[in-house]
Formats: C-alpha cells, structure tokens, sequence
C-alpha cells in the first residue's frame, strides 16, 4: 500500500498534476493541503473517474485538506478533539485544517498545522495550541486502541531540526524553527507518532518545500516541513519512503513536493 502527502496549494490550479503524480506513483492514499477551495468547488469529477473516493473540507479560498483514496474511505471525520478555533469571540471558527478517514485499515489523517507567521503574532500562540490539542488527542487515540495504524500526514509548517532548512541563519528568529515550535513537533512524536520518513530520506540538504521567490529552488533554499507521522503500529509497516522533488519543477508547480510512503501487507 503506497500512502503520500502533498500541500498542492490549490487543487483547481493543479488537478491535472495530482492526477498525473497518482497514475505515475501508483499512489493509493494521498492526503491533500491548501486546497484553497470550498467543497462545491472541488474537482471530484476527474478523481472519482480515477477510481478515487474523496473526502474534503474547505471553507473558503484558504486551507481546505482533502483525502483521496482507492482502497476504501469509511468514518470520515472533520476535525478532532480539542481543535483549537481562530478568531475573536463569536467570530472564532474552525478552520479546515484537519480531515481524516479510515482507508485499507489505515487512519489517515491530512493535516495543514498552522503557520504562526511571526514569533510576536497571536497566530504562534494558536500554532502552539493546535499542536497541543493534536498530542493530546493522538494520545487519546493510542491509549484507546494501542495497535492502531494511523498516519498524521501534512504540512507541519515546522522545520524540526537544523538540518531541515538551508541556513539556520537565515530563519533564526523566525517562525518554523524556534525552539517552541520544535518542542510541539517533538511533543507529538513524544504522544507515540514517530517521523518514518526521514530514515529513508536523510539530510541534510533533503527539504519538501521552496519559497517561490528568489531563485530558491534552483538554489537549493529550502526546508523540510511536510512529514508523516506514523502510530506503532503504522510504523511497524513502513518499507520506504521517498520525496518527488520533480514535482516542484516546471511550470504551474506546487511549492511543496509530495512525500510519499511504502507500506508493507499488513
């Protein structure tokens, strides 16, 4: 069973390139970010005629997750336990950062955490505790049922160690690598979620994302925050796992490249 991740920042812009990276990958499970569409906009036309099921949330033009899914999509879930929302007062609303269903007996989870945008901005403080409320829930999950096999896939917007980015100077009192941020990772892999995929794609000067500006990605600036985060038992079947740095070439490319994940029978 082959299982990816990929931020696509906007579907509607690229659905002929997710659809491309599927066929060419043999891809069975794929959790979607930055969808940057609401549901009645989304292409399920051309997936479904791809033999995928599709469950999506989005609200508007921003966020929105998706999974997509040939060997079956049961007990969707929007959300989990404790998910922080964002706004003032009666304006605060979850937003759709988090969508989950059970495929082939896999709990997969698309997750867009979010970004923080400074260290003094009140969006790291709701960074913070959407991780928070994410290790506690994870927790939760595994103390429930101990073998269960679930994958938290997604844009973590977190570089978790040095060597995940170019220059540790360039981002030093920046967002993404501050020492609060990694400790949320770390927090959550602490829950019982351990990163499979960085065995088999070792740094450094191995990264998943690369601004568009500045020539960054001929120039090898970039960072690694896309991951999947596997329970024990997830872990446990974990035969490879590898990063399509093709995919952020060309012209109408994502951002970020897809992470992609090789499962044994269970």
């Amino acid at each position: 069973m082959r299982i990816a991740t990929w931020n696509c920042n906007s579907i509607r812009t690229r659905a002929d390139r997710v659809l491309a990276f599927l066929e060419r990958h043999d891809v069975d499970v794929l959790a979607l970010q930055e969808t940057k569409c609401r549901d009645d906009q989304f292409p399920f036309v051309p997936f479904e005629a791809a033999g995928y099921e599709v469950a999506h949330v989005g609200y508007h033009q921003w966020n929105g997750v998706a999974v997509l899914s040939r060997v079956g999509l049961e007990d969707v879930q929007v959300g989990f336990p404790g998910m922080p929302t964002w706004g003032d007062g009666d304006q605060a609303t979850a937003e759709a950062r988090a969508v989950s269903a059970l495929c082939g007996g896999v709990r997969v989870w698309s997750l867009y955490i979010p970004n923080g945008r400074s260290l003094e901005d009140p969006h790291l403080l709701y960074k913070l505790s959407w991780l928070e409320a994410l290790k506690e829930a994870g927790q939760g999950w595994l103390a429930a049922e101990p073998d269960a096999q679930v994958a938290l896939m997604g844009d973590w917007n977190i570089a978790p160690t040095d060597e995940d980015v170019w220059s540790v100077e360039y981002y030093a009192g920046k967002t993404h690598t501050s020492p609060q941020e990694r400790a949320a990772f770390d927090a959550v892999v602490g829950a019982g979620f351990s990163d499979v995929t960085r065995e088999h794609t070792p740094g450094p000067g191995t990264y998943t994302y690369w601004d568009y500006t500045q020539l960054a990605f001929p120039k090898r600036r970039g960072m690694r925050i896309d991951f999947c985060l596997g329970s024990p038992a997830l872990a446990a079947r974990v035969e490879g796992a590898f990063i399509d740095r093709d995919e952020r070439k060309g012209k109408g490319a994502s951002d970020h490249a897809p992470v992609v994940v090789d499962l044994s029978e269970s």
